[in-house]
């Protein structure tokens, strides 16, 4: 049997105080499972955010989608989360990235290293929180044990071997960095190479000793996919081709049963996502904040399944 979906959404957004406490209750009302803000510099801080949301809600688990690693030094990190997983009575979940606009490190003024410097960076954070937070004298602790759940997001045989060891998620991008365009542009690759990235997860699951089942039965580790648009609409050809520009790399037929896209009404995007559970092994579905409403018809329609 399948891994049950579970459904989070990327809060992007903080225009007021009422305002983000109200998004959160209706996200719950949504049927949302996780509440999840990012860390780019723009959007809000994400941990007092979490908590925030956690004070007007019951049900969601919250989650940082994903943290940039080189934002953060791991001893002052494991502070954050502790405190944060203490304050929303265990709820958080923690995601991690090594983190890829150099802008934004240039706007904070802090170094932006090569892509082999920035996974170095991360995987030190992550061992070092492991250590950190599953010391019993670590001070605040975190109410869930042994940590709160760890994702970790990327596409590279290193992000996919790093989440293989550690990770309880695994959150797949689907994107490489585009060729010619400023660092941190992202293009999508085929359905067919993520479908040999999901493969090489497994792979590295194996080695590590955490199985994982190809329709997602049984999983040892969670894995997770971000789509990049909700499109309700009657003719789903006609939607992809006011897309094709955005990918110009990909076929019609590529861009219609890729997983960044969901297209159609909700029965058909119903079965979209059972399709890709069975494909890919995706059964943690994230969205971002613009597409949150047009996803509600689709969690209604796979509630429990």
């Amino acid at each position: 049997m399948a891994r049950p979906f579970r459904f989070g959404v990327n809060l992007l957004t903080l225009e007021s105080a009422g305002a983000w406490r109200e998004k959160c209750r209706h996200a719950e009302q949504l049927g949302y499972d996780v509440l999840l803000v990012p860390d780019h510099l723009g959007n809000p801080a994400p941990f007092p955010a979490l908590v925030t949301a956690a004070e007007v809600t019951e049900r969601p688990r919250l989650g940082t989608f994903v943290l940039n690693a080189g934002f953060w030094n791991p001893a002052l990190l494991a502070r954050e989360v502790a405190t944060c997983d203490a304050l929303t009575d265990g709820r958080l979940e923690l995601g991690l990235g090594a983190g890829y606009v150099k802008a934004e490190h240039d706007s904070a003024g802090l170094p932006f290293g090569s892509p082999r410097e920035r996974v170095d960076h991360l995987t030190h954070t992550v061992t070092e929180l492991e250590r950190l937070l599953t010391d019993s004298e670590h001070r605040p602790r975190p109410v869930q044990s042994p940590r709160p759940p760890l994702l970790l997001g990327g596409n590279g045989d290193r992000m996919l071997r790093l989440a293989a060891r550690h990770a309880d998620i695994a959150a797949f991008t689907g994107a490489v960095q585009a060729p010619g365009k400023p660092q941190g542009a992202l293009q999508l690759i085929s359905p067919e190479a993520l479908e040999g990235r999901t493969a090489a997860f497994r792979g590295f699951a194996a080695e590590a000793g955490k199985a994982q089942a190809a329709d997602g039965a049984g999983e040892a580790i969670e894995l997770n996919y971000l789509i990049q648009m909700v499109g309700p609409t009657d003719d789903r050809r006609a939607k992809v081709r006011e897309l094709a520009a955005y990918a110009p790399d990909l076929t019609e037929d590529e861009l219609l049963e890729h997983p960044a896209l969901l297209l159609g009404d909700a029965k058909e995007m119903a079965e979209q996502l059972r399709a890709h559970r069975e494909r890919f092994g995706f059964s943690y579905i994230t969205v971002l904040e613009h597409n949150m409403a047009a996803l509600g018809p689709v969690i209604e329609e796979l509630h429990g399944s």
